[in-house]
């Protein structure tokens, strides 16, 4: 039977509305209507269609403080038995992995370390492995899986070769029998922070991953700014220093090479203070080690600099710091706050927030699911 011009116009409907939530997680009427532009009356009847359907659910929104007075809005989010997703963070040592249900909510993780980022022949059976170890340890059938999206550490054509990727690409979707989008992890990680995370409630913001590298990404009128070439907020390799060593990314100077978590453990050890990884380091600023308090800070002033000339450009409302040195919290966020302040046009009057990232080691994962979603790849 033709479906009639109501019936089509109802089904277009529902995909408008079950595409934001499968984009943006729970969300209520209000934002709903202001995300998919419906009129006020069609998207309370189609709201009220799938939710008697079973296709979504109403749950009463978390108080966050920001209301007032009153009770927040109630929230309409995906059935959670609508299917699942999985998003891996392939970084330079450590892959992550989480499976999330269609409310977004993760239901299963692991992590493993990895020897390379860049090849298939490694990269495929680690993630195959880790996201079935992650099902499997939480009583999950992967039968479910509905996508799967990955992010990988690297600067697009320096360090990661395109015909591996897409050779990633094919081989997870051949084992999954699974749609699969693949990206870059700090890119990712901006995306799951402006989708789900600190940078929900505004629509221009960047975001640094400060880890064993610095990378970022930029998030502009709510959307993630990849590049002409991909390569959009590479902040770790701004040069800050061009008569200075070669970096791996073929520049000299580079912010990473200065500041970066690797850096920073050399430079303890300079000055006599062997430091256990990234975790170690983290820890002995959190104890106050004078050397390790020295080297973090001036690190934390320099990447302030640099945020500052990106601030002058792209006028975000928000800094969006996430990765292991950013749970640290006020110890680097300060610095980074005054070097902003400072160097970033001072006599313009505007505010931009430097924030520590929600999302924590699962942002970039989470944020490979995110990718997904957004490029449109997945239907129920």
């Amino acid at each position: 039977m033709t479906a009639t011009p109501a019936r089509r116009a109802r089904a277009a409907n529902d995909e408008l509305v079950l595409a934001e939530l499968r984009r943006s997680g729970a969300l209520s009427r209000a934002e709903l209507g202001r995300r998919t532009g419906l009129p006020k009356t069609t998207l309370f009847s189609t709201v009220a269609a799938l939710l008697d359907s079973g296709v979504l659910l109403e749950r009463e929104a978390v108080d966050n403080g920001s209301r007032s007075r009153g009770r927040p809005a109630s929230q309409v989010v995906l059935n959670p038995a609508a299917g699942l997703y999985a998003g891996l963070d392939i970084g330079r040592a450590r892959m992550r992995a989480v499976i999330v249900n269609a409310s977004h909510e993760v239901v299963a993780s692991d992590a493993c370390d990895v020897p390379s980022c860049v090849r298939a022949d490694v990269v495929v059976p680690a993630a195959v492995d880790l996201i079935r170890s992650a099902g499997a340890e939480a009583g999950i059938s992967l039968a479910a899986l509905a996508g799967l999206g990955a992010g990988f550490a690297g600067v697009p054509g320096v360090e990661i070769d395109a015909k591996e990727i897409e050779q990633v690409r094919r081989e997870l979707n051949d084992v999954f029998d699974a749609p699969v989008a693949l990206g870059n992890n700090s890119r990712a990680a901006a995306l799951a922070e402006a989708t789900w995370g600190a940078g929900r409630a505004v629509e221009d913001l960047v975001y640094v991953r400060w880890s064993t590298g610095i990378g970022g990404g930029f998030v502009v009128g709510g959307r993630a700014v990849a590049g002409a070439h991909g390569g959009a907020g590479e902040i770790g390799h701004v040069s800050v220093d061009p008569a200075g060593k070669r970096c791996h990314c073929g520049g000299r100077g580079c912010l990473e090479g200065f500041a970066g978590g690797a850096a920073l453990l050399e430079q303890c050890v300079r000055r006599g203070l062997e430091v256990d990884g990234l975790d170690g380091l983290v820890a002995a600023a959190q104890n106050l080690s004078p050397v390790v308090m020295e080297v973090v800070g001036a690190a934390a002033r320099r990447l302030g600099g640099v945020l500052a000339g990106t601030v002058a450009q792209l006028d975000p409302s928000r800094i969006v710091v996430g990765g292991e040195l950013a749970q640290l919290g006020s110890l680097i966020l300060d610095p980074v706050r005054q070097a902003v302040a400072q160097l970033a046009l001072p006599l313009a009057r505007r505010r931009v927030e430097v924030v520590q990232a929600d999302l924590g080691v699962n942002a970039a994962a989470l944020g490979a699911v995110a990718l997904l979603l957004r490029q449109g790849t997945v239907s129920d």
